[in-house]
């Protein structure tokens, strides 16, 4: 049975976060060349965060400077359609960030609607951007959650999906570091958070975000044609948990009346799935008894509830929705006053996908430096999602995910073959033949579980490495048609046969014909 993890929160310590390095909030404006100010925040290009792409300026007017341009990404043949690709940026290892991707389309592909396609965080898969609702009634579109950075690097990548017919494009991205409070009875190791409302109740302005919220967190307004009280500036909010900006508070739905109020939250119909919800209170007035029984589409979600001025905080991080969702706040049993709500934060709780272990992530980045073209959608993690992993990249299945085989034959590839390439210790299988690698082949004696080694019709030079007779499981070694000199260990022509091909073109001194 799933057990459903409910709690009251009325005050809660901070926990400091002293960093210095990478900072606190990245706000990267994709497809621009020039860094911006716009409402007190540096908005900087994204040239430094993704090497591939295309920048493009929207021709439509945009009120915000952020969305004039746009990074767009090649729409690709059917059998390369789910290959990603990713914005890295650095961020502190262990620590949460909020995640948010923007999308302005502007018909920047000349056809009438936008393209649909997915978007990916690390290794893990986050949503589909589908901008077209917004669109057509020329607004942009933003996508926000809650992530764990397991390294000492964040990925955001964008791919092709079934229903993709033009390029993907993205016109911001920001990174922002929470502080350890927020959202912390989500368990980051297994899951992540995806927004699906933010709400101010009561409150019909503008979209309430920095510098009222410190966190750049967006509190849509939630105001029209509900019974809205204004409250004033002198509000009294301390200790809160997940820290909501005073302007929440200054507005609240309420009914003077001890009756129920009934809310319909999100207004959208919700799929079937477990979410996080967090409601925030303050009273009003200065002595009173304001109690509440909460219900969520009839289901009790917490009973007696008083509502203090400071404030109090209300969550369930696992419940079950689907479908159309009614809050229902309800005087309790000597309640002298009617229910009220100002804020409410709704987000569908997301399985992560897995990572690849760390020492193949190091290998396959090492590698990646050490060839100087490297596929586009060598970002990221190498094997997963397991349909957006790398180009040539084999990986193991189950929970331990292992980099197998490496296929990049005929590629075109410059540069050498980076000697970490020895942490990829469960490689079966190593393809690079056809390309213009140079250099000397490192000693690849530790991958054990070793098959077939094809480095044949490359640039590779120096003494034949001899410690290729160490590996036992061996069955097929092309190195012919490169610049290698020296002596063939006896036992690898042995092991072989004519599974070992070494000419034409190499130097080498064969032990049985010297």
């Amino acid at each position: 049975m799933a057990v459903w993890y409910l709690s009251l929160l009325l005050t809660l310590s901070l926990i400091p976060i002293s960093l210095s390095q990478p900072p606190r909030s990245l706000l990267i404006d994709c497809g621009s060349t020039v860094t911006s100010t716009v409402s007190g925040q540096q908005w900087i290009p994204d040239t430094d965060f993704i090497s591939t792409g295309t920048s493009k300026n929207i021709t439509q007017n945009t009120l915000i400077p952020t969305l004039s341009t746009v990074r767009t990404f090649p729409l690709l043949p059917i059998n390369l359609r789910r290959r990603k690709f990713c914005y890295v940026v650095p961020v502190y290892r262990t620590a949460r960030y909020l995640v948010r991707t923007t999308y302005y389309y502007g018909g920047v592909n000349n056809p009438v609607l936008p393209p649909v396609f997915d978007q990916i965080v690390d290794g893990s898969f986050w949503s589909v951007v589908n901008t077209t609702d917004d669109y057509v009634k020329g607004s942009a579109s933003y996508y926000e959650g809650v992530f764990l950075a397991t390294g000492k690097s964040m990925s955001v990548c964008l791919a092709s999906n079934t229903y993709t017919d033009s390029d993907p494009f993205i016109s911001a991205l920001e990174f922002v570091l929470l502080e350890d409070s927020l959202y912390n009875a989500t368990d980051f190791g297994n899951f992540s958070l995806r927004l699906v409302a933010r709400h101010s109740f009561g409150y019909n302005g503008s979209i309430i975000s920095y510098p009222d919220d410190k966190f750049n967190r967006y509190w849509e307004p939630y105001g029209e044609n509900n019974p809205t009280t204004s409250r004033g500036a002198n509000i009294s909010i301390n200790g809160f948990w997940n820290l909501p900006p005073l302007k929440v508070f200054q507005t609240q739905l309420s009914v003077n009346r001890l009756e129920p109020l009934e809310i319909q939250w999100p207004l959208e119909p919700l799929k079937n799935s477990i979410y996080y919800i967090a409601l925030y209170f303050a009273d009003d007035t200065e002595s009173s008894s304001r109690t509440l029984n909460i219900t969520i589409n009839g289901v009790t979600l917490y009973n007696n509830l008083r509502i203090p001025q400071t404030g109090v905080a209300l969550f369930s991080s696992r419940w079950p929705l689907a479908g159309p969702t009614k809050i229902t706040l309800t005087p309790a049993a000597g309640s002298t006053l009617g229910p009220l709500i100002n804020g409410g934060e709704l987000f569908e709780v997301i399985p992560v996908g897995g990572r690849t272990i760390t020492r193949d992530v190091i290998g396959m980045n090492s590698l990646k430096n050490s060839f100087r073209n490297p596929p586009f959608d060598w970002n990221g993690d190498p094997c997963l999602p397991k349909e957006n992993s790398w180009t040539g990249v084999t990986c193991s299945a189950g929970s331990n995910i292992r980099v197998t085989g490496l296929n990049l034959t005929s590629m075109g590839l410059l540069g050498s073959l980076s000697p970490n390439i020895a942490n990829l210790t469960a490689l079966n299988h190593i393809w690079l033949g056809n390309n213009n690698l140079s250099g000397s082949i490192p000693n690849l004696s530790t991958l054990r579980m070793l098959k077939t080694i094809h480095l044949e019709d490359n640039h590779f030079n120096g003494p034949f490495p001899s410690s290729l007779a160490n590996i036992d499981g061996l069955q097929e070694l092309f190195l012919q048609n490169n610049n290698l000199t020296g002596q063939v260990p006896s036992s690898l022509k042995t092991k072989l046969g004519s599974n070992l091909r070494i000419v034409p073109g190499n130097s080498l001194l064969d032990p049985q014909n010297p």
